[in-house]
C-alpha cells in the first residue's frame, strides 16, 4: 500500500515523476529483495524448530538472524546508494533519469529498517504470530499517506519536494515500522520464553551458515524474478516514458492484490514447516496444496475484478488519457499474468518450507532470464507490440515459474522422512 500511495499521489505532480518512481523503485527493490530472501530464511527455521520441541535453538536462530540481516542491510545501502548513479546508462529521458538518481539515494538508507523490521517480524511468524506486523503496517500506511501529503506537496509549510518528499516519507515509515516491531517483541509476554540478548557477540558459524544457505538460495530467487521486472521497465523507458508511466500503474495495481498471495505464501511457509518439523508428510502435503488452492482461488476472483475496472482504476494514478488508454490494456493482461503470479509465489513459500532452495533457484533464473527476457525483447521490438508485448513475456515467464514449482512440490513433499 506504500507503494500504491505513492505512485498515486507523485503520479499527480507528473507521468515523468511517476516514470521515474518506476525505474527508482525498481532498481532499490532489485538490491533489497536479496536482502529479504535472506530475512525469510528465519521463519520456516523456527516453525521447523517449534514443530520438533526445541525452543533453545528457536533462541539462537533468532540471534544469529540478527547478524546476518544488519550487515547484509549495511552492504545493500552501500550497493544501492553509489548504484543510483548509474541510472544514467540506462538510456531513459534525461528528465526521468535526474528525478530517479536523487529519489533512488533516499531510498537506499531505508534498507536498514527494513532489514531490521524483518528481522522481527520473520521471528514473530516464525511462532506463527502474524497480527501484530499486520497492524503495525497498517498504522504506519496512515502515516506515510500524511507524510507524503505534506512533503510531495508542501502543505502546512513543509517544503515542496515532490518526488523526494515520497523518499523521505518512506524513510521515514520504514523506521517508524522497525522500532515499533522491535518494541513489540521485546516487551510482549508472548515471547518471554525466548532470548533476544545479541551483545556480547556471540555467532556460531555453523549455526550462521546454515540461514545464510536458505537465506541466499531465496535471496537469488527472488533477484532473478524481481531483476526481470526490473529490465522489463528499462526496456518499456526505451518505448517511451508514457508506457513507462502506464507499466508502473498496470503493476502497482496488480501487487495489491499479490500482496494478498504472499500473505498466503507466508502460511503455506510456516505450516509447511511445522508439519515437517513433526515429520509429516500428510500435514506438509496438505498444507501446501491448500495454499496453492487459496492463491489460485483468490487470484481468479482478482483476475476477473481488473477486467471490468481496467478503465477505471488508472483514473486513481493520472489524469492524462493516454497513459490511462495504454494501462487498460496492460490490466487486461494482467487479468491472467496474476493467476500464474500468485501460484508461483505460493510455490517458492511452500518449498522454502521443506529448505528445498536450490531447485526453485533454476526455475527463477531459467524461466525469467531465458525464457521470459527474450520473449519479451523479440514481441516488443521485433514483433513491435510494444509495452504489450513486453507484458505478454513477464506473462510467459511466470507461467513456467508457477508449474515448475507445483509440480517439484508435489514430488518433493512425498520424501519428507517419517
Amino acid at each position: 500500500m506504500m507503494g500504491v500511495v505513492d505512485n498515486a499521489m507523485v503520479g499527480r505532480v507528473s507521468a515523468f515523476h511517476l516514470a521515474a518512481a518506476s525505474i527508482a523503485n525498481g532498481l532499490f527493490f532489485i538490491f533489497l529483495v536479496v536482502g529479504l530472501g535472506i530475512s525469510y530464511a528465519m521463519a520456516p527455521l523456527v516453525a521447523i524448530a517449534t514443530g520438533a520441541g526445541d525452543r533453545s535453538g528457536v533462541s539462537g536462530l533468532f540471534r544469529h538472524g540478527f547478524y546476518i540481516n544488519m550487515v547484509t542491510a549495511v552492504i545493500l545501502t552501500a550497493l544501492c546508494y553509489f548504484s543510483a548513479d548509474y541510472i544514467g546508462y540506462m538510456h531513459q529521458s534525461p528528465e526521468v533519469t535526474k528525478l530517479a538518481i536523487s529519489y533512488t539515494k533516499i531510498l537506499s538508507f531505508s534498507a536498514i529498517p527494513v532489514m531490521l523490521f524483518q528481522t522481527y517480524r520473520q521471528f514473530s511468524e516464525g511462532l506463527s504470530i502474524m497480527r501484530p506486523a499486520m497492524i503495525i503496517t497498517i498504522l504506519a500506511n496512515f502515516f506515510h499517506a500524511a507524510a507524503n501529503y505534506l512533503l510531495i506537496y508542501g502543505n502546512f509549510g513543509f517544503p515542496r519536494l515532490e518526488l523526494n518528499g515520497a523518499g523521505v516519507a518512506t524513510l521515514f515509515s520504514r523506521s517508524l515500522m522497525a522500532l515499533a516491531m522491535m518494541f513489540f517483541v521485546i516487551k510482549s509476554k508472548r515471547f518471554k520464553e525466548y532470548t533476544f540478548r545479541i551483545l556480547p557477540f556471540s555467532f556460531n558459524w555453523e549455526e550462521g551458515k546454515h540461514i545464510l544457505k536458505l537465506g541466499l538460495g531465496s535471496g537469488f530467487q527472488y533477484f532473478f524474478e524481481v531483476g526481470c521486472f526490473v529490465f522489463a521497465a528499462i526496456m518499456i523507458g526505451w518505448i517511451g516514458p508514457f508506457e513507462q508511466a502506464a507499466h508502473q500503474i498496470a503493476m502497482n495495481i496488480a501487487s495489491l492484490s499479490y500482496m494478498v498471495v504472499i500473505g498466503i505464501s507466508a502460511a503455506g511457509t510456516i505450516r509447511v514447516g511445522n508439519a515437517v518439523g513433526s515429520k509429516s508428510v500428510l500435514h506438509t502435503r496438505r498444507a501446501g496444496f491448500s495454499a496453492l488452492g487459496l492463491a489460485f482461488g483468490f487470484m481468479v476472483c482478482s483476475g476477473i475484478s481488473l477486467i471490468f475496472l481496467r478503465t477505471i482504476l488508472p483514473h486513481l494514478y493520472i489524469e492524462n488519457q493516454h497513459v490511462i488508454d495504454i494501462a487498460a490494456k496492460l490490466l487486461f493482461i494482467a487479468a491472467l499474468f496474476q493467476i500464474f503470479d500468485g501460484v508461483q509465489a505460493v510455490g517458492l513459500g511452500i518449498l522454502r518450507g521443506i529448505t528445498d532452495i536450490k531447485f526453485p533457484t533454476v526455475v527463477a533464473f531459467v524461466a525469467y532470464w531465458i525464457i521470459c527476457v527474450p520473449i519479451a525483447y523479440f514481441l516488443a521490438f521485433n514483433m513491435h507490440w510494444g509495452v504489450v508485448g513486453v507484458w505478454i513475456g513477464l506473462l510467459i515467464g511466470l507461467a513456467t515459474s508457477a508449474v515448475s514449482l507445483s509440480v517439484r512440490f508435489a514430488i518433493m513433499s512425498k520424501k519428507i522422512h517419517v
